[in-house]
């Protein structure tokens, strides 16, 4: 069970008719309301965490990623905007989008220490080049992705970076499994188109 230790904050009255749906719930956090986030967190912090250690696998790692998400979503709950998406869906962004960020902190240590390892041993090879073209490649996806529709960004990255299956993020997203198939065969194709890749 993960603790989570939040600044108080005097709540400020709720809008009228907010009912108890995580976006209700966002919009009294937004207000300062911490029975609000107790609930947000009992209903969603097994997915959040369920998702973190996906990317993780570590589960003590997969816990401070899990926390320092709730503490975001605790300070930023204004930030959340209904008309652009589901509040689980904006939760899940910001759970994968730390997790990713740990992956790259962690890699990227690693990738210094074998630096500093290699750093006076030859090579049978110049690596820089291929640094390069990784690095071209990985811009050039980041581009692609601009360019899809936000819904369609939304069910790849659950897919194809989040690791879920097609079920699985159509619940996450509460959309028919259809419409998730759809979103991603049409994403994947522009993805193609934009790549240059041949289907």
């Amino acid at each position: 069970m993960l603790e989570l230790v939040t600044t108080y904050r005097t709540p400020e009255p709720a809008p009228p008719g907010i009912e108890s749906t995580l976006e209700g719930l966002m919009e009294q956090i937004a207000h300062g309301d911490q029975e609000a986030f107790s609930e947000l967190y009992d209903r969603t912090a097994p997915r959040v965490l369920g998702l973190v250690e996906r990317v993780l696998v570590d589960h003590s790692q997969s816990e401070e990623v899990a926390q320092e998400v709730f503490l975001e979503i605790w300070k930023d709950a204004a930030r959340f905007d209904t008309r652009k998406g589901k509040a689980l869906s904006w939760m899940l962004t910001l759970a994968h989008r730390r997790a990713v960020d740990r992956v790259r902190a962690s890699q990227s240590g690693r990738e210094r220490d074998e630096r500093i390892g290699k750093r006076d041993a030859e090579t049978g090879y110049d690596n820089v080049s291929e640094t390069v073209e990784i690095r071209i490649e990985h811009e050039r996806v980041k581009r692609a992705m601009a360019v899809i529709s936000e819904l369609q960004r939304e069910a790849i990255s659950l897919a194809y970076y989040g690791g879920y299956s097609q079920r699985e993020v159509a619940e996450i997203l509460a959309v028919p499994v259809g419409t998730v198939k759809t979103r991603l065969r049409d994403g994947m194709a522009r993805l193609r188109d934009e790549l240059g890749v041949a289907s």
